[in-house]
């Protein structure tokens, strides 16, 4: 089916938009199934330990957004590869719940900072026990990423006596040889000293949701005018 060049753009901007989210979905989907299923950590899901419930919503939240992702991806590339309008308008609903879901949690935790660095500071020494005692590789991954991404190094920072000092990111100076930040410190005070790092993100995401909604939107309108062009022409020769 023929599109100008405003529907071929919006086309190839939603294709490039699913592959970003198929890779995320698959990578919380892919993290959130193993320390579900794994061996070392299966446990905690069946013996319903209090100290254990942070683990296990992060772990339950990992996984629901991950098939959450892949379901917008699964209507957003068959609608756009196929031209298919009703996929199209099934991932519009989605990508706009997801953007509205995504600006509420955006203002909760700009308004909540404080509290939600520390719901994510006790998320961070969950994994840290878990790894601790089953030194699970998943686990290992996401600890990894946090502390590289924070630039922090355990519970204790100290490089002597840190227990996953492996997972640490390389020291930038003399001093951090010796200690790094904490990072359940650092978790703590992220959303109040990085607070525009922070909503920058979330605004960031908010603006590629936005951006995939107008194109589906544009890529839609475009598939129902060449229908017409079609039932247009067909009617003129028959």
């Amino acid at each position: 089916m023929a599109l100008d060049g405003c529907g071929v753009v919006c086309k190839y901007i939603l294709i490039i938009f699913n592959i970003i989210f198929a890779v995320v979905g698959f990578v919380f989907l892919g993290l959130g199934l193993w320390l579900r299923c794994s061996q070392n950590t299966r446990g905690i899901f069946t013996i319903g330990d209090p100290d254990s419930s942070t683990f296990v919503i992060g772990v339950t939240v990992m996984i629901a957004l991950g098939i959450v992702l892949l379901i917008v991806v699964l209507f957003g590339d068959y609608g756009a590869c196929n031209e298919k309008r009703c996929a199209l308008q099934v991932f519009s609903v989605l990508v706009f719940l997801l953007a509205i879901a995504e600006f509420a949690v955006a203002g909760l935790a700009w308004s909540n900072r404080m509290e939600a660095g520390v719901h994510l500071g006790k998320f961070y020494v969950s994994l840290y026990e878990r790894y601790v005692m089953s030194q699970d590789p998943a686990i290992g991954v996401i600890l990894t990423f946090i502390q590289n991404w924070l630039h922090c190094c355990g519970i204790t920072g100290v490089s002597v006596i840190e227990i996953v000092k492996e997972t640490c990111p390389k020291p930038s100076g003399f001093i951090e040889h010796i200690k790094m930040d904490s990072c359940p410190l650092t978790i703590v005070t992220v959303f109040d000293s990085r607070a525009p790092l922070v909503m920058g993100i979330f605004i960031g995401t908010g603006a590629l949701l936005i951006t995939a909604l107008v194109c589906a939107g544009c890529l839609m309108e475009q598939i129902k005018k060449a229908h017409q062009q079609i039932n247009a022409y067909y009617s003129a020769v028959y």
